[in-house]
């Protein structure tokens, strides 16, 4: 052979460290949390789509919506409902892993501020960019898509709280 190439650089040093990395994740709590991910996402939405609902029964949006949303003119089937709450159990469940990893570096003290914080700083990484490229994508009023930052916001904050409570 000619050249060689170096072997990849792998930041654990054995299994054994990647599998004891693995073990001192709160799997109960990051269940716990993935569950309070879905009922606070679903009260929040829920309580913002009843201050919206003037652009979801508007005719000339309808189109925009997708068929699992509104399949027909009326409100959502509940199949629309059971892949919001797997979606949302998902995301929960991502939140909590990050947290878990990023957690000791997350400003403030108590759990409280470091909850608040962390909400925050995934809103900000996750919140405002979806808004700023719905805003450019989608052909829908600005205030529908504020209103969803906004209940973006409030859910990412609580679910902080939450996470950081059941995760200390």
């Amino acid at each position: 052979m000619l050249f060689r190439l170096p072997a990849p650089a792998i930041p654990f040093k054995s299994s054994l460290q990647l599998l004891n990395m693995a073990i001192k994740i709160s799997w109960p709590g990051i269940l716990a949390v993935a569950i309070a991910y879905v009922i606070i996402g679903q009260i929040v939405y829920i309580i913002g789509a009843m201050a919206d609902m003037g652009y979801y029964t508007d005719p000339s949006y309808f189109a925009v919506w997708s068929k699992t949303m509104m399949p027909t003119a009326g409100p959502p089937g509940m199949e629309f409902y059971i892949m919001s709450m797997a979606f949302q159990f998902i995301s929960g469940l991502l939140f909590a892993l990050v947290y878990t990893i990023v957690s000791k570096s997350i400003p403030g003290k108590g759990w409280k501020n470091k909850g608040l914080m962390y909400g925050f700083l995934v809103f900000l990484i996750a919140g405002i960019p979806s808004t700023l490229s719905m805003i450019l994508l989608i052909n829908l009023p600005l205030g529908l898509i504020l209103s969803w930052m906004l209940q973006g916001l409030v859910s990412y904050l609580l679910v902080g709280l939450v996470t950081a409570k059941i995760l200390k």
